[in-house]
């Protein structure tokens, strides 16, 4: 006789296989549907990826990265450009909130059976586990269970392979040293490392006073790296330095990246000039009043007001994630302008679409 088992599904495991197997726009569709979910038009949720809670909130620009789960019985909600990357699980019966610039690194694992709570521009590093509920020996032969939310405040980094135990609350401004073990509550303020993890001494030793000609200096570099990595070793392209531009060609467009110091000195070229020969992105942490209008067609990456236009051009877009990746430098786009024909052409409007062509640039030329 065949024996035929009979599995017992929930609505919710059935809406977590629907949204994971769906294209990334049907799954918005189905979330708005089944968990009357709020989810911004610039919200994106990869492929092979799900989210499911009793309310789900997706805020402007937040991404969940392709092959990422999040199943929670209570609410889920990712403020603006929040982060869960990929190859993440967050599961539960309790709630998920992740804060505004706030990121979970890939392969990390959270147990969220109580709320887990992080706060703005906060940061799980990779595989780090964050558990609610810690027990498996029975407590009925007096082994000990703990059931307990956790909350990461805001500026917060904890850095890869880090275990956090149930109930800890971790405060503003801490730094969660790689493979620590946080078994009780951190100050804010403060370095901790260790297992048990321990607050070793304030944060504020690790920072620099930072002047104008400093800034520059570290911006300088900045561009200087993104120049070696991301357009000379990843695209391949020759670059041109001349001072504070860099000049190269990518297909059949030149650019001019322009850095607009804190001090500008006297010689330095102007903007305009510059303009007419190349697309230009400037990237400015000083207040130049040489720099035209933003309708000249310009792309300002104004480091004062952290502020950009929403990446549009491969170049930029290549820029602002090397610059938030590698540099913690958290830029918010300004409100979207209609796109020129040159942007229409050759510009990408996803950076999901930028990663997935990056290597296939240079093969179509």
């Amino acid at each position: 006789m065949r024996k035929i088992l009979a599995v017992r599904l929930s609505w919710r495991d059935v809406l977590l296989g629907l949204i994971f197997l769906a294209p990334p726009p049907v799954k918005k569709v189905l979330l708005r549907l089944c968990c009357r979910a709020e989810i911004a038009p610039t919200a994106r949720i990869g492929w092979f990826s799900a989210v499911v809670g009793r309310g789900v909130v997706l805020g402007e620009f937040s991404r969940v990265a392709p092959f990422t789960l999040i199943r929670c019985g209570g609410h889920v909600a990712l403020d603006g450009y929040a982060e869960v990357s990929s190859f993440v699980l967050v599961y539960g019966a309790g709630s998920f909130f992740l804060g505004r610039h706030s990121y979970v690194g890939p392969q990390s694992l959270i147990n969220a059976d109580e709320d887990v709570r992080i706060g703005n521009l906060s940061a799980l590093g990779p595989r780090c586990m964050v558990f609610t509920h810690g027990s498996f020996l029975p407590c009925t032969e007096g082994y000990p269970v703990r059931l307990a939310g956790v909350t990461l405040g805001d500026r917060t980094w904890v850095a890869a392979g880090v275990f956090v135990h149930p109930g800890v609350r971790i405060g503003d401004d801490v730094f969660v040293n790689s493979c620590a073990v946080v078994s009780q509550d951190i100050p804010g303020g403060y370095v901790a490392e260790g297992a048990p993890a321990r607050a070793l001494h304030p944060l504020a030793r690790l920072k620099r006073q930072m002047t104008p000609a400093r800034v520059d200096e570290v911006v300088r570099r900045v561009l200087e790296r993104f120049a070696t990595t991301e357009l000379r070793r990843e695209l391949g392209l020759e670059v041109e330095a001349d001072g504070p531009v860099m000049y190269f060609r990518l297909r059949w467009r030149r650019y001019a990246i322009v850095h607009v110091r804190a001090t500008v000195a006297p010689n330095a070229p102007a903007l305009g000039d510059l303009g007419r020969r190349a697309r230009m992105i400037v990237v400015s942490n000083g207040s130049d009043p040489r720099i035209p209008p933003v309708r000249s067609g310009l792309i300002v990456v104004d480091l004062r007001a952290m502020r950009t236009p929403v990446p549009r051009d491969p170049i930029h877009a290549r820029l602002v994630e090397f610059m938030r990746r590698y540099y913690g430098i958290h830029l918010e786009y300004d409100a979207p302008a209609e796109a020129s024909s040159a942007d229409r052409t050759g510009g990408l409007d996803d950076v999901d679409e930028l990663e997935a062509r990056r290597n296939m640039s240079l093969l179509s030329e």
